[in-house]
């Protein structure tokens, strides 16, 4: 079974980087065998946001197709947060809580293919985000008009922290309705589409009803509370019109209306480099937050405060990160990578954040020329720290110790792009990652093997050394009898990437491998020799 491989990739990590996981880690990070026999296929969400005393109360209604008779199943809620009780069929069920974990005991008999379902009941006051989107939980603000101002970020921390749910990448749920209850005077954006309001005049309060039909992840669902105004902007892309709606604080609509004219453009550069929006059905929408911003999947939520940069800084330090807002751009990209092509396990987070670092450098190619991706691509290498493996542990709860999944990942696809030569290809490449991965879940080595296979390069021994080590590429040469004498160091034993290089201003590519080789220097005089920028590597002139 899956979950015996996971707990044994567990202690293989374990020992492998001496970190300390504890139990609740692995309860929430490996595939248990009372997740493994059941998939998620629907949620109803219904719940109650009351902000003047920052609770909440509802429900989750799960249901889920049998895949082995089994009597326990693994739901997941984090402490404050209390399950008061769940229902199967009317009937109560027991529940035994192990820190974040519960265990629902079941009495129906659980037939293989049959299709049931379960209510859990929960209530309490959720965590308090303290530094959104990257320490996650629920924002409890209030906007200069004095409104309440509230949104859910969970990221890392998962969705267990403000609802109850399956929390695992492993299993998405096929499609999902959220009945969102607040107070009359606010408005609630959730992921998809409205399917209408109700309100409840005796109560003073109206809940609103939201509908996802493509396949969403955990993190992906979230609540925006707020005095919204929206506007509608139908976009023309390949897939036919889009529906693009923006949200926005009252005060905010002019400039937002000035800024977000963004959005077209981020969904042209994107669509020709990706291939079509991965969510046509659920449309398209971008909702201001209380914090920087985050992926939620059809409704990327954004405070960039309506400027270019991050912030107003260029993170490529190259000036073309200035040209476009970073939020609107990065955060929309993971709407191909992290929500429609998402990571099975955290380990393999670099999937969702370097290729959408990397489609940062695409937008900026599609308006301002390859040179100028390039110098943005290269430009984000800065921050790169190169400490510990791209790749984490598998099997259990854990985040990534630094930043490199992003600039880190975005140049290693670089060069990629750098050893093909052939920009049709890879971006035929790009589209095709996000046609053959549609709405799944995957493994790195899924991707890895899949970018190889489309393009033809031998690149075992390239991502192993770019994703599971931290070692950086040596390129060592010397000159020597008439003859550049060179050879890959710090690397794997089997590590054979070639390499595009000027000796004395003539371009040639070589082959080095960890041992050492020699090329005929033509007409002998001083060497001199340039690297091509798009490779990530280190060089050395031993002698």
């Amino acid at each position: 079974m899956r979950w015996l491989f996971s707990f044994f990739l567990i202690g293989f990590s374990l020992h492998l980087v001496g970190q300390n996981y504890d139990r609740q880690d692995s309860l929430r990070g490996s595939i248990t065998p009372e997740r493994v026999w059941w998939d998620v296929s629907y949620y109803h969400l219904a719940i109650e946001v009351k902000p003047d005393t920052r609770e909440i109360i509802g429900s989750n209604r799960v249901y889920y197709k049998v895949l082995e008779p089994d009597d326990i199943l693994q739901i997941d809620l984090q402490y404050p947060l209390k399950i008061t009780k769940a229902l199967q069929d009317g009937d109560s069920l027991s529940i035994r809580s192990e820190g974040n974990a519960h265990f629902i005991s079941l009495t129906k008999p659980q037939l293989v293919d049959n299709m049931e379902s379960i209510k859990i009941f929960y209530e309490g006051k959720p965590k308090i985000a303290k530094r959104p989107p990257w320490d996650g939980g629920l924002t409890w603000q209030r906007d200069a008009n004095g409104m309440d101002f509230i949104a859910t970020s969970c990221q890392g921390i998962g969705a267990s922290v403000w609802w109850p749910n399956k929390d695992h990448m492993y299993d998405e749920v096929d499609s999902m309705l959220m009945s969102i209850e607040v107070p009359q005077v606010l408005v609630e954006v959730s992921n998809g589409r409205l399917r209408g309001i109700e309100h409840n005049h005796q109560k003073g309060t109206k809940t609103y009803n939201w509908f996802v039909s493509n396949p969403i992840n955990n993190y992906g669902v979230n609540i925006n509370v707020g005095d919204y105004v929206s506007w509608s902007a139908p976009y023309a892309g390949l897939n036919g019109s889009l529906d693009v709606t923006y949200w926005v604080l009252r005060d905010n609509e002019a400039k937002a209306k000035k800024h977000f004219i963004q959005v077209p453009k981020m969904l042209e550069a994107f669509e020709f480099w990706m291939g079509p929006y991965p969510f046509y059905e659920d449309g398209f929408q971008l909702v201001e937050a209380p914090y920087l911003g985050m992926e939620h999947q059809s409704s990327i939520t954004y405070g960039n405060q309506f400027q270019n940069g991050y912030l107003g800084k260029d993170l490529s330090g190259t000036g073309w990160g200035l040209k476009f807002d970073f939020i609107i751009v990065h955060e929309s990209g993971h709407e191909w990578f992290a929500n429609n092509v998402t990571f099975k396990d955290a380990a393999d987070i670099w999937i969702h954040e370097g290729f959408t670092a990397y489609s940062e450098s695409l937008f900026v190619e599609y308006y301002y020329g390859k040179q100028a991706g390039q110098e943005y691509c290269r430009g984000t290498r800065k921050g790169i720290r190169n400490k510990f493996p791209m790749i984490g542990d598998y099997g259990v709860n854990s985040s990534h110790k630094d930043n490199d999944i992003y600039s880190k990942g975005a140049n290693i696809l670089n060069m990629v792009r750098q050893i093909l030569n052939n920009d049709d290809q890879w971006r035929q490449t790009l589209k095709g990652i996000g046609t053959v991965f549609y709405h799944q879940t995957v493994t790195s080595e899924q991707i890895e093997t899949f970018i190889a296979k489309e393009t033809g390069l031998e690149l075992r021994s390239f991502f192993n050394q770019y994703l599971r080590t931290s070692q950086i590429p040596i390129f060592k040469y010397y000159k020597e009898n008439g003859k550049l004498v060179y050879r890959w160091d710090e690397t794997l034993q089997e590590f054979n990437m070639p390499i595009d290089l000027k000796i004395n201003n003539k371009s040639i590519r070589l082959s080095p491998n960890t041992s050492w080789q020699s090329h005929v220097i033509e007409h002998d005089t001083d060497l001199v020799i340039e690297i091509d920028p798009n490779y990530y590597i280190e060089v050395n002139q031993v002698r």
